[in-house]
C-alpha cells in the first residue's frame, strides 16, 4: 500500500540524488570503476606504484577497480570527459585544464608530504658540472619540458618565468616535450638537453631522488648520479599537489565512500599508501575546487599569451 509518507520520501530522494530510493545502491549503477593516472613516470613504474592502491580500492569499495596508465595527460582529461574514467589522479595544471575544458569532475583528496606540505615547487635543473648558474645563462639553450598539461613540466615554468621577465619560447633556443618527468631528467643526464623542467617537493623527494634510488639515473659514461649532480637555477612559488578527482555525476554515496577509502588508506593498507610516494608521504588531505583556483588562473594567463 502506497502511503503519503512513501510518496514524499521517494520525491525527496529523487530531488536530492537524481534517482529513486529503490536504486540508491550505487553498485547497481556502477558495477566497475576505472582509475587513471597522469604519466609522471613511464608506464611500468607507474603501474607498479598504483597497482596496490587499485587492489585496496577493489577490496574497500566491493567492486572491481581497473588501472589505466594514460599515454599522456590529455588522455586522462578526455577519459573523464567521456565518462570512461571514474577516478583520476591529476597534476594541478592538468586538473585545472580539465576544469577549463568543461569536464565535470570533483576533487576529493591530495597527498600530504612528510614535511607536512600539500604541495611542491616547479624547478629548472641543469647539471652541476655545467657553467649555467641562472636562467639568464640558458639564453639560446635547449630545455626539456614534460607535457603541455604538466604543471611543473610546462605550465608553471611558463607562468613564473614570464613573471620574472623571461618568455620561455623566446629565451630558450629549443624546447621539447619529453613525455614524462622521468624522461625530462634522463634527457638532461644524457646531455640531450641543457636544462630540464621538473618538480621539487623536498631534498629527499624529487624525480631525481626517485630515479637515483632505483639505480636508473646514470651519466653518459655510466656513472650513477644523485641529487648533488644537478643544480636548480629556477624555482617557482608554492604549488598545490594535484588531486584524486572523481566524475561529478557519480552517486553521492559512492563519492563519499571513495573519499573515505583514500583517507583510510594510510592506516588500513600502509604498504599500498607508502608505495605511492616511496614512503615519503604521511596521509591525505581533503581538497575542493577553490584550492585550485590559482592554478586555473595561471592556465588562463598562459592561454592568453598565445
Amino acid at each position: 500500500m502506497t502511503t503519503r509518507r512513501t510518496v514524499v520520501a521517494a520525491a525527496i530522494s529523487l530531488a536530492l540524488f537524481g534517482w529513486p530510493a529503490a536504486a540508491l545502491d550505487w553498485k547497481a549503477q556502477v558495477p566497475e570503476l576505472t582509475l587513471a593516472v597522469v604519466p609522471v613516470e613511464n608506464a611500468t613504474p607507474t603501474t607498479e606504484r598504483h597497482a596496490p592502491l587499485v587492489d585496496y580500492l577493489t577490496r574497500k569499495l566491493g567492486v572491481p577497480v581497473k588501472l589505466r596508465v594514460a599515454k599522456d595527460y590529455a588522455a586522462v582529461i578526455e577519459g573523464q570527459r567521456a565518462g570512461a574514467v571514474h577516478i583520476a589522479w591529476y597534476g594541478p595544471a592538468s586538473y585545472a585544464q580539465a576544469v577549463l575544458n568543461g569536464v565535470k569532475i570533483q576533487p576529493l583528496v591530495t597527498q600530504r608530504h612528510e614535511n607536512g606540505s600539500t604541495g611542491y615547487n616547479a624547478v629548472i635543473y641543469v647539471l652541476a658540472t655545467s657553467l649555467y648558474q641562472s636562467v639568464e645563462d640558458l639564453k639560446g639553450k635547449t630545455l626539456a619540458l614534460v607535457d603541455p598539461d604538466s604543471t611543473s613540466g610546462n605550465q608553471a615554468p611558463r607562468y613564473f618565468l614570464k613573471r620574472a621577465g623571461f618568455d620561455l619560447d623566446k629565451h630558450f633556443g629549443k624546447t621539447f616535450f619529453a613525455g614524462s618527468h622521468e624522461n625530462a631528467v634522463v634527457a638532461l643526464a644524457e646531455s640531450k638537453a641543457d636544462a630540464a623542467a621538473n618538480y621539487w617537493t623536498s631534498d629527499s623527494e624529487t624525480m631525481v631522488t626517485r630515479l637515483a634510488g632505483k639505480g636508473l639515473l646514470k651519466a653518459p659514461d655510466g656513472k650513477p648520479m644523485s641529487q648533488s649532480d644537478f643544480r636548480i637555477v629556477f624555482k617557482s612559488d608554492f604549488l598545490p599537489y594535484g588531486p584524486f578527482a572523481v566524475l561529478a555525476s557519480l552517486p553521492i554515496d559512492l563519492k563519499a565512500e571513495i573519499r573515505a577509502a583514500f583517507m583510510g588508506l594510510p592506516q588500513e593498507d600502509k604498504a599500498a599508501f607508502d608505495r605511492l610516494s616511496d614512503g615519503k608521504d604521511i596521509g591525505f588531505a581533503a581538497v575542493k575546487l577553490a584550492d585550485y583556483e590559482p592554478i586555473v588562473e595561471m592556465l588562463r594567463f598562459n592561454r592568453e599569451q598565445h
